[in-house]
């Protein structure tokens, strides 16, 4: 035995045999015995405890049976609501103290978050468990055990783990400790889970929860139609976490937060695209259809970021109804809403269709434009394959070979110049309907390739095709103006009357209506002088339409928006019709047909080998 201890133990019985009374007996009393831990007593660090927020306080504030020396062997338990009683009624009402009295186990206690009563520190102390600083830590000592929250079905499975990866957990380990923590957003005594309308996470509370840290946006918020349905008690209206996340909070500029530029429609949509909620509230149901037909709804699906989005148009926090003379979606203020994308444009879009109009709303030339094409398209191709088939078939069934045209000899067609003009046409027009397909349809599996690339560059793809279409055509015009064979050729395509004859008769004869094949025109006949006029044509329409989109600044601030609208449409209708007709005409008179099969080699060697009888 030490002499330290030796005296101790003379300290003690002199104590015990004078049997102090308890308005007497002070710590050092106490630390007669538990300061070593003598005779089976508790060893209590009292330099600890002296340092701690209780060292002020007698050890028999806490200890009251132990007020007389010697004190019973056995002590009751220790109450923290004997001094903390508000703290201990708000406690036990909260789930953590609803499970203790339940005699969970794994339910945290006060020590389990405050640490050991004997070295208790202030929460403003760094070393504290319940300095902000160390509350996810603390937090985490349980809610990171996975086995042991298993079995209290909690909503969120990894707490700790996903805090850390959102805008606050970021904020928090660089070592802003002004960033929220789990005792922020879900309280500390009064904590209570989502269901509990007390609670700091019950859908009506989360405005206000969030708006302690976040005001501004808290203000706006409460004027917004979202926040006065959420004030009305309508639990369906979006707070803070519909738009925002829980967990999953990112900031506004992480690809992966739903309140990212590229995911605000996708976030928007969960409510507004809902059968469920807009039967219920009677909103419009084709929200997200009307937007997505439209240009932005179109940029927006291949990607393009800098695109107008929900909230370029309604806002984020203050979403007002657009018949609110405040909401930047009222007629009153399109003008300047519209204008912060397009300069000077904002008057001419104020009388447009955001969300693209119904169809008894449309502008009449829009409506025509629709119905034309409608028509024309199954007529044109229904008859290039009508045409076709019968001549496909005509030949199938022919009994020997086929009857001579033009020269039995080879025959020159194409000039090397002319066949590199073929060549960067047939390069150019692929490249065109790809890209231009690809960019409407980008979910496509063929349109995967494509959508790899970034949007500006998707985009940048199509205009070069299509510039190199337009310098081609610019080259071609000058070809047959300016070259004696090109003003040849020129004339050869003009149509004339017999053309239109040969056009009826041919498939007359394929049917079997005319006993006498009709002898076609030379060196170009109908079918060759019709493709060429087609594109000629098509591509007027398709420079033309094509260059109001791509200068769509000008286009808006100029002219009014069913122009850009009209223009939408016929691009789209006639590249259809244009990739329809190189399918069904081109491809069977110079592949299919059996006269020619398996290639008419002219655009390669300049030459038509024709078959002799």
């Amino acid at each position: 035995m030490t002499i330290k201890a030796a005296l101790s133990s003379v300290w003690v019985l002199a104590i015990l045999s004078t049997g102090l009374p308890a308005w007497g007996q002070q710590n050092e009393d106490c630390m007669a015995c538990h300061s070593e831990g003598l005779m089976g007593a508790p060893r209590v660090d009292f330099k600890s405890h002296k340092a701690s927020i209780h060292g002020r306080h007698l050890c028999i504030s806490c200890h009251a049976d132990a007020a007389n020396l010697p004190h019973p062997e056995k002590l009751a338990p220790v109450s923290c609501k004997t001094c903390h009683r508000i703290e201990s009624q708000i406690y036990m009402n909260s789930d953590h103290g609803q499970a203790v009295a339940r005699g969970l186990s794994e339910a945290a206690a006060c020590k389990d978050c405050h640490g050991r009563t004997h070295t208790l520190l202030n929460s403003r102390n760094p070393q504290s468990p319940v300095n902000r600083k160390n509350i996810p830590d603390t937090c985490g000592r349980c809610h990171k055990d996975l086995k042991r929250m298993e079995k209290f079905k909690l909503s969120e499975l990894q707490p700790v783990d996903s805090y850390a990866h959102t805008v606050h957990g970021e904020a928090f380990a660089q070592g802003k400790i002004n960033a929220a923590v789990c005792s922020d957003c879900h309280g500390s005594h009064d904590l209570h889970g989502a269901a509990n309308s007390s609670s700091r996470i019950f859908w009506r509370n989360i405005p206000e929860t969030c708006g302690r840290c976040h005001n501004n946006a808290l203000s706006a918020y409460q004027v917004s139609i979202h926040g006065q349905a959420t004030r009305a008690g309508i639990k369906e209206a979006p707070v803070c976490t519909n738009c925002h996340g829980e967990h999953t909070i990112r900031s506004p500029k992480d690809p992966f937060s739903s309140s990212w530029t590229g995911a605000i429609t996708k976030t928007c949509a969960g409510c507004h695209a809902s059968e469920r909620l807009t039967r219920k509230f009677d909103l419009p149901v084709d929200r997200l259809k009307t937007y997505m037909d439209t240009y932005h709804g179109l940029a927006y699906q291949r990607g393009d970021l800098m695109v107008a989005n929900c909230a370029s148009c309604h806002g984020f926090h203050d979403v007002l109804a657009h018949t609110d003379p405040r909401s930047s979606t009222h007629r009153s203020n399109l003008s300047n809403t519209c204008g912060k994308c397009h300069p000077g444009a904002g008057a001419q879009l104020a009388h447009g269709y955001v969300h693209g109009p119904p169809p008894a709303n449309q502008h009449w030339s829009l409506r025509a434009a629709t119905w034309f094409y409608l028509i024309l398209i199954p007529l044109v191709i229904g008859g290039m394959i009508l045409h076709n088939g019968l001549d496909f078939v005509k030949k199938l069934l022919r009994a020997g070979p086929p009857p001579p045209h033009g020269h039995p000899q080879d025959e020159m067609r194409m000039s090397l110049n002319e066949r590199l003009q073929h060549g960067v046409l047939l390069l150019a027009f692929f490249w065109l309907g790809y890209t231009g397909f690809a960019l409407k349809y980008s979910e496509t599996w063929w349109a995967y390739p494509l959508a790899l690339a970034a949007e500006d560059l998707r985009r940048s793809f199509h205009r070069w095709a299509a510039l190199l279409f337009c310098l081609l055509g610019v080259y071609h015009a000058a070809y047959l103006a300016f070259s004696p064979r090109g003003r040849e050729v020129l004339k050869s395509m003009l149509p004339r009357p017999e053309d239109v004859l040969q056009a009826l008769r041919m498939p007359a004869f394929n049917a079997g209506l005319r006993r006498v094949p009709p002898h076609l025109s030379t060196p170009y006949n109908y079918i060759e002088k019709s493709e060429y006029w087609a594109l000629i044509w098509g591509s007027v329409v398709m420079v033309i339409s094509g260059g109001i989109l791509v200068f769509s600044d000008f286009t808006l601030k100029h002219f009014p928006m069913w122009v850009s609208d009209l223009a939408t449409a016929v691009h789209f209708y006639e590249a259809i019709l244009a990739c329809a007709a190189i399918a069904a005409w081109h491809f069977y008179w110079v592949i299919f047909d059996p006269d020619v099969y398996p290639m008419n080699w002219a655009w390669l060697t300049g030459y038509v080998r024709r078959k002799m009888r």
